[in-house]
């Protein structure tokens, strides 16, 4: 279960901060989710925070 960045990523950086496991980094292109640390926000939240916060619905499950 984790969560991942599509190209479509506009760099914002909304999402960051929303992780609680801090899975998500800057990438070379765009935001990235390292599926090894992502928990989808579960035991912290009741969705992903990161697909709340995304302005341009970037992520999705991997």
């Amino acid at each position: 279960m984790a969560m991942k960045i599509t190209d479509d990523c506009i760099s914002c950086g909304a999402c960051e901060p929303q992780c609680p496991v801090d899975a998500i980094s800057e990438g070379d292109e765009h935001y990235e989710i390292d599926a090894s640390v992502c928990v989808e926000c579960e035991g912290y939240a009741d969705s992903p925070q990161c697909v709340e916060v995304c302005p341009v619905d970037c992520i999705v499950k991997a």
